[in-house]
């Protein structure tokens, strides 16, 4: 074997430590540009591992460049997703928000969410601190449009969140200019969102990974689930430049009544509310990895298909002033999972917590998200090759 110059391995070490190091988001929607996109990412840089020459020779060089990158990219990925957040509105006045930048509503979860390698929420509703075009109701006295003053949104990245969606039945409340500003709001503060029709979807560069993020809504001003052909494209898009693709969807019948999956299509008020069962599953044949559904405002159960995972709802997570709270509608699920880097679901734990009306979600010593979850689960998906634990363990039998 001939020998290497130095100055050629020490080219190729630091090309090697550059590929691999953490970046920014790359937008691959049509309607924004990259820049508009950038994603700080709160995930700590991987440790730099130097490669030592162990032999003047190519093949023991290479060899260690590949055991330097494996050694950078870990087995599994963390990923936390909570249902909908609402941390106060203006409308129809301030009494219905917290006090100061209401930093405290997250005291309880905060450090948790953090630890996750990539943290998942919907945004219910604008982040807006002018007028907006106000959304028409049919009762006015009977009318919830949420508008957060943008003060709030500094607690979602000190709470460790990256992917937020804008699809739900609220993102139009106070029309464009509400978009708009939250969308911008987002972009200052860099955060990666999906499902508004201005930037339905995206690809995020978080840690050592590429993550496609795509959120379905049946709602005016968002990327909807009724246009299957388009959404099995995008998924195929996203799949074909991303190592793990992450699916929102804000369907079904809302309310206690409703927290069963049906497998039929669901109507609430005469608004088609989709078939999300048979919605979640095709977009995993088309290359989905995980499916978060949060539309009820309550909990539904959980499904590995294909070894992918699929939460139905996860329900309220923090929900300031004018939500109903009562009963399962209080209850608070935080899902922790663990992935491969192909995006196949190992394991998990569900983390119980119940809201307050004044203080934001609290610890549950009732695990009360916890038994819901794992009822339903049981009830619905019997078939299911998953087993939740009274510690909220999520265990995958053929892992």
């Amino acid at each position: 074997m001939r020998h290497i110059n130095h100055g050629l391995l020490w080219i190729i070490i630091i090309l090697v430590l550059t590929n691999c190091k953490t970046s920014s988001v790359v937008s691959t929607t049509s309607s924004k540009s990259p820049v508009d996109t950038l994603h700080f990412d709160s995930i700590p840089k991987p440790t730099t591992y130097l490669i030592t020459q162990k032999g003047d020779t190519l093949d023991s060089l290479f060899a260690e460049v590949d055991i330097a990158i494996k050694r950078l990219i870990p087995d599994t990925v963390r990923l936390m997703a909570v249902g909908d957040i609402m941390m106060g509105t203006k409308f129809p006045n301030e009494s219905y928000l917290p006090g100061g930048n209401g930093a405290y509503l997250w005291d309880d979860t905060r450090e948790l969410l953090s630890h996750a390698d990539i943290t998942f929420g919907n945004l219910e509703g604008t982040v807006l601190d002018g007028e907006g075009d106000q959304k028409t109701c049919s009762n006015p006295k009977a009318c919830y449009l949420f508008k957060m003053p943008t003060r709030l949104t500094s607690n979602l990245v000190e709470a460790g969140f990256d992917l937020i969606s804008l699809a739900n039945n609220h993102a139009n409340d106070f029309g464009t200019p509400g978009r708009i500003s939250t969308q911008r709001t987002l972009d200052s503060l860099g955060l990666v969102y999906s499902g508004a029709i201005e930037q339905p979807y995206t690809m995020a560069k978080i840690g050592h990974l590429k993550v496609g993020f795509v959120s379905f809504a049946p709602n005016r001003g968002t990327l909807t689930f009724y246009d299957e052909d388009r959404a099995i494209e995008i998924i195929q898009k996203l799949d074909s430049i991303s190592d793990i693709v992450v699916v929102s969807v804000h369907g079904g019948a809302e309310g206690s009544k409703n927290m069963h999956v049906t497998r039929k299509r669901e109507y609430y008020y005469g608004e088609d509310r989709g078939n999300i069962y048979a919605f979640s599953h095709k977009l995993i044949d088309y290359g989905a990895d995980i499916i978060i559904g949060h539309g009820p405002h309550v909990v539904r159960g959980l499904e590995v298909y294909k070894n992918k995972l699929i939460a139905y709802s996860l329900g309220n997570f923090l929900t300031y002033g004018r939500f109903n709270l009562r009963g399962v509608s209080g209850e608070a699920p935080l899902l922790d999972v663990k992935l491969d880097p192909k995006g196949n679901f190992l394991t998990g734990q569900i983390h119980s917590f119940y809201q307050s009306y004044s203080l934001g979600p609290r610890a549950d010593a009732q695990n009360r998200a916890l038994g819901s979850i794992k009822k339903l689960t049981e009830e619905d998906f019997p078939e299911n090759q998953i087993i939740i634990d009274d510690n909220g363990i999520i265990t995958y039998i053929q892992n």
